[in-house]
């Protein structure tokens, strides 16, 4: 497949992999700590890769509640000076800026979230949208691509680190549960899917002889009278 565009791969959509690590599980309650996106482009042989990346680290939102035991899980301490954190407002226009230029670049109309549980990021991603009162947001308001459910469907596996190891991904667990670090696992793990399909013959898509469709017949359990 050569001169292969990544605008005609996903119907016009610019996936762009997202990983967030917050202070609890409500998006309008919960603060974002850490956020990393990475794009992702099309060799001119139709192969998917990772492209341009970018992480924050975020100060809480005025009132935000941080919850002991996410803090404890993803062990991120807010009030640390080093963290050089920003807020953010400012880091989801440095994303968007990135992402809404890749989207002009490759020639797709939207971006959309992939992630590891992407409901989860994609709350997350909505309601700092919100808060900040950013009107151009570049994402998608709820399509999203979920890596869980497709290692399930291809590896058998919906764990992020369980599926990595199908994919031979290399996954170091102390890395684990940082923004960057499991951002760029997701990105590998994604193209590997994407790519993984298309050796097996499956993207371009083939026609399917609709002479066959209409002629297999189909079984049920009825029993017609005689």
């Amino acid at each position: 497949m050569p001169n292969a565009k990544l605008c005609e791969r996903f119907r016009g959509f610019y996936p762009v992999v997202i990983d967030i690590e917050t202070s609890g599980f409500d998006p309008k309650l919960n603060a974002i700590l850490e956020i990393a996106a990475i794009t992702l482009k099309m060799t001119n042989d139709g192969w998917l890769e990772p492209e341009k990346s970018l992480q924050f680290n975020v100060n809480p939102f005025d009132g935000a509640i941080l919850e002991p035991t996410a803090l404890a899980f993803n062990g991120i301490d807010p009030s640390n000076p080093l963290r050089a954190a920003v807020d953010e407002r400012q880091a989801l226009d440095e994303i968007f800026k990135m992402v809404s230029a890749g989207i002009k670049d490759s020639g797709c109309t939207r971006a959309v979230i992939v992630a590891h549980n992407a409901h989860f990021d994609h709350s997350f991603l909505m309601a700092a949208a919100e808060r900040s009162k950013i009107k151009r947001n570049p994402f998608h308001p709820f399509a999203t691509f979920d890596t869980a459910s497709l290692s399930g469907l291809i590896f058998g596996q919906t764990v992020l680190a369980k599926a990595c190891q199908m994919a031979q991904i290399t996954f170091d667990h102390k890395q684990a549960h940082s923004a960057l670090y499991d951002t760029q696992k997701t990105a590998i793990l994604f193209c590997k899917i994407v790519n993984r399909l298309k050796s097996l013959g499956g993207w371009p898509l083939v026609s399917i002889d609709s002479k066959m469709e209409t002629d297999t017949p189909i079984e049920t359990n009825e029993h017609n009278e005689q």
